[in-house]
């Protein structure tokens, strides 16, 4: 297996800052803004989105979530061992607010489509956005889009891309494999 290092960690602050800023410019102060990440590699993303927010750019109000979409996959039944589910994290209601999931990586877009139907169990969201650190943009199987990407990635269907955190894997990174 060969691996190519596509963002290194000062690559992957540098995203995030850019993120930050353009999710400042189109939520103001955050009133009416959740981030909800989706578990559990998107909630990494988000908790670092959302203390970046809080302590460089003094954004008061911020709610965070992490969201649980294992059982509205619709591949959660096809594998071979039982998924195990992480824990949804959301003290808050998204009724009218307007809402913005974050994940690490876009690929087919199934991904996305179980977190709009977990979702609704949390209320009726004014709006959704979509922010995810790489857009593998040629490999949809649904028609899905980020409003906010970090990278756009053309990778083939056999390259996998790999993104690490340094609360998991001593690092951030993101790398491109090829099986």
């Amino acid at each position: 297996m060969s691996r190519k290092t596509l963002l290194n960690s000062k690559d992957i602050e540098i995203i995030l800052h850019r993120l930050a800023c353009e999710l400042i410019e189109n939520h103001n102060d955050f009133s009416n803004t959740v981030l909800i990440g989706l578990q559990p590699r998107g909630s990494y993303l988000a908790q670092r989105l959302a203390e970046l927010l809080k302590k460089e750019y003094h954004i008061q109000n911020l709610e965070l979530g992490l969201l649980d979409i294992t059982f509205y996959r619709d591949d959660f039944r096809r594998k071979d061992t039982p998924l195990a589910a992480e824990t949804s994290e959301m003290n808050f209601l998204i009724e009218d607010k307007k809402v913005v999931i974050i994940d690490d990586v876009l690929f087919s877009g199934r991904s996305i489509r179980a977190a709009l139907s977990a979702i609704q169990s949390y209320g009726r969201p004014k709006n959704i956005e979509l922010l995810v650190l790489i857009d593998r943009r040629f490999s949809r199987h649904l028609p899905i889009q980020p409003n906010y990407k970090g990278r756009q990635v053309d990778a083939i269907n056999e390259e996998r891309v790999l993104v690490t955190w340094k609360e998991t894997h001593k690092k951030d990174a993101v790398f491109i494999e090829l099986a």
